[in-house]
């Protein structure tokens, strides 16, 4: 079958797998890896394979540009402890325990010969990375608390390149390359800051002519540029592609939006990375239900339940230790959410990838391929399907209740009017068009302002909690501007050193109080922090 009639089955079939999961409520990228497996076992026609190429030039960038362009740096840098202790650390102590154990317990159920801790490491540093994107939209549309999704979200950035970084280091030791502590640290280092440095450089650029630009087509264009132009540049020089895109998308996402395009570029710019992401996880989920041999992992069924249970075991261990020395800073979140971090690190297309990318004649590949397989299905399936029934018990959901989406749609449409209102007064002064019309379009947004008004009152009635959502979000925004107005008394030596240093200690006391409260953090977690842990 050709490459092109290949695609365009792929795009088809996925279409309409979209259109019955939504039909039945059913996790969309659970039911792409199904469909593929299916279609996989009765060989309904040959797909492209998914290889490194495919992954790397074509669907990955794009798919972490997205993500990375929507992550409000504020929060990511506000959550930076727990996001880069799960991602960096958390990730190598969760690749070596996964190592530890399994070589434990392959050898005590002596079921795989000469399966040593090298090729347990090897399979660690493959199944670490996690892919959420199917729990992400299962959590958007339960409502969870977005501090949780972000935490899922911004890990799973990072975690991808230095997952990458690891498996190419322990690749090289068991290909008989040399290995020291210090060296591997120092290349590691090398390899995720020097892509952070191509990236930023990348999407600096591309923001400063954005700015200069005022054409939604060319905009759009540049943001592809900075997606796939930064992952090529930093792998060229075997540097972290993973990270340089990162980068780059929350670069373009948080500075060039803001500062360089209009509102109707914005839009269209979101849009069509809305459109790329579907596209391209369509694609990769389906990929991956076709790219399963149902008979080679049922033929090895064993050490592939052995190694699922020893990563989420391990998974467990490390989000547990992480959240338990959060507790002594300002980012300590609920145990509940530990237990929903754990059961998220759903695997996916890179540990694939990164398997298939082994020598042909690298020991037990055979059973590593199957094994990271058959725990990247499981994950995706198992854990994708009871992720819902697991937010409900923990009543993490409880949040969201029958009028929130009425909430949402009122709040959202009140604040529309509001924008226009405003950019109505704008025209009015600069005198860009007749006062006549002005004045017309004024009185029309000024009765739909007063509906809008009337609906969002009522349903504030309905539910004490939005008022209270409300509230939280005025709360910090003053205390925000209660900090920017400490910090220029103290730059224009207003105050001295010591009145701004107690003073900041106070209101960084109030802001985590405030950032605890509007991220529905449970009253006994809302305990007051040392001065110094809430400035952490």
């Amino acid at each position: 079958m050709h490459f092109e009639l290949a695609f365009v089955l792929i795009f088809a079939i996925a279409t309409a797998v979209a259109i019955a999961a939504r039909y039945f409520k059913f996790p969309y990228t659970v039911a792409l890896v199904v469909a593929g497996v299916l279609l996989g076992a009765f060989k309904a026609f040959e797909p492209p394979h998914l290889t490194k190429d495919l992954l790397f030039a074509i669907i990955l960038p794009g798919l972490l540009f997205e993500a990375a362009f929507h992550v409000e740096f504020r929060k990511f840098w506000k959550n930076k402890l727990a996001i880069h202790a799960l991602a960096i650390p958390g990730l190598v102590a969760s690749a070596a325990l996964t190592a530890y154990i399994l070589t434990q317990v392959v050898e005590g159920l002596d079921f795989v010969h000469g399966f040593g801790m090298l090729s347990a490491l090897v399979f660690a540093s493959v199944i670490v990375s996690t892919d959420p994107i199917a729990v992400v939209a299962l959590f958007k549309s339960l409502g969870a608390p977005k501090r949780l999704l972000l935490l899922v979200e911004g890990e799973s950035l990072l975690n991808d390149g230095a997952a990458v970084v690891l498996f190419t280091l322990i690749v090289a030791v068991a290909m008989g390359g040399e290995f020291t502590v210090g060296g591997a640290m120092s290349n590691f280092v090398k390899v995720f800051g020097m892509g952070v440095l191509v990236g930023s450089a990348v999407g600096y650029g591309v923001a400063q002519v954005i700015k200069r630009v005022d054409d939604a087509m060319v905009e759009i264009t540049l943001t592809v540029i900075a997606a796939y132009g930064s992952f090529v540049i930093a792998e060229h020089f075997h540097y972290s592609g993973v990270i340089a895109t990162v980068v780059a998308g929350m670069l373009c996402g948080n500075w060039a939006t803001h500062q360089g395009m209009s509102p109707a570029t914005r839009i269209a710019v979101a849009s069509f990375w809305e459109y790329l992401a579907f596209a391209l996880n369509s694609v990769v989920f389906l990929l991956i239900g076709l790219e399963v041999n149902l008979g080679s992992l049922m033929a090895s069924w064993k050490p592939i339940l052995v190694a699922y249970v020893v990563v989420l075991v391990a998974r467990a261990v490390v989000v547990y230790g992480v959240s338990a020395l959060l507790r002594f800073t300002s980012e300590r979140m609920p145990w509940a959410w530990s237990a929903v971090l754990t059961w998220s690190g759903l695997r996916g297309a890179i540990s694939m990838v990164l398997v298939l990318g082994l020598p042909p004649d690298f020991a037990h590949r055979e059973l590593l391929v199957n094994m990271t397989f058959g725990v990247v299905v499981l994950s995706i399936v198992f854990q994708g399907l009871t992720m819902a029934p697991l937010l409900r018990k923990l009543r993490i959901t409880g949040l969201k209740d029958e009028f929130q989406e009425q909430y949402e749609l009122a709040r959202g449409r009140l604040g529309a009017i509001h924008a226009a209102l405003a950019a109505l007064e704008a025209m009015r002064r600069s005198r860009e068009i007749p006062a006549d019309v002005v004045t017309q379009l004024e009185k029309d947004y000024q009765e739909k302002e007063t509906v809008a008004e009337k609906e969002l009152a009522d349903l504030k009635q309905q539910s004490m909690r939005f008022h209270e959502e409300e509230h939280q979000e005025a709360v910090r925004r003053v205390l925000m501007v209660e900090k920017a107005s400490l910090l220029k008394a103290y730059q224009s030596a207003t105050i001295g050193k010591e009145a701004f240093a107690e003073l900041s200690a106070e209101l960084d006391e109030r802001i985590a109080a405030a950032d605890a409260a509007e991220n529905h953090v449970p009253s006994e977690e809302n305990a007051a922090v040392a001065p110094g842990a809430a400035s952490a």
